[in-house]
């Protein structure tokens, strides 16, 4: 939906039922599997560790949501503010100044290559590692520009506005769009 993974990230809050991808660890964990952040195996190990650790799991949990936090002020007021740039840049180099590991490319099943982030000691400080640097390569490839807060007031959707022309209104065409054509039209029907 947001185009670009710490945008699908920041969006875990919100959704159609208003479900939060980070409201326990367990549900962390599960986003990092669907994102392709985590595959099974060491989603599995994590959980093992959560179950062994648990006060490392609510403690990831916890940092977890501030990256979330950090993430959405830079989505929503990066382009326009240098403060909001500037803090991102604080909580993406927090993040990534306390992990150790090794990044390494891995061929999936399916023939296609993922970029993965293997923790050294603390198995929970690096989960969170490819959202961060997602998050580094928009400010890197000056993408900010293009991050747009969804036009439907309701909506807190951020996304990545990768048309042309750069006008991209909605984060979903068929929901928040077609929402907005809908009241549009009622609203012409009833002037005439």
């Amino acid at each position: 939906m947001g185009e670009r993974l710490w945008l699908d990230f920041v969006n875990c809050e919100q959704g159609l039922r208003r479900f939060d991808a980070l409201r326990d660890f367990e549900t962390l964990v599960r986003w990092l599997e669907a994102a392709s952040v985590l595959d099974a195996e060491r989603a599995g190990g994590i959980r093992r560790r959560a179950v062994q650790q648990p006060a490392g799991a609510a403690a990831a949990l916890v940092d977890a949501r501030r990256v979330r936090s950090a993430l959405r002020a830079l989505a929503e007021r990066g382009p326009l503010s240098e403060r909001a740039r500037t803090e991102g840049l604080v909580e993406i180099n927090r993040v990534l100044g306390r992990s150790a590991g090794t990044r390494r490319v891995e061929l999936r099943p399916d023939g296609t290559f993922i970029r993965s982030f293997v923790p050294v000691g603390d198995a929970f400080a690096g989960l969170v590692i490819p959202v961060v640097e997602s998050a580094a390569d928009a400010l890197i490839l000056g993408e900010l520009s293009r991050v747009r807060r969804c036009a439907d007031q309701r909506c807190q959707r951020v996304f990545f506005d990768n048309t042309k022309n750069g006008r991209r209104r909605w984060c979903d065409m068929a929901t928040c769009g077609n929402r907005a054509k809908a009241a549009r039209h009622r609203e012409k029907l009833k002037s005439h």
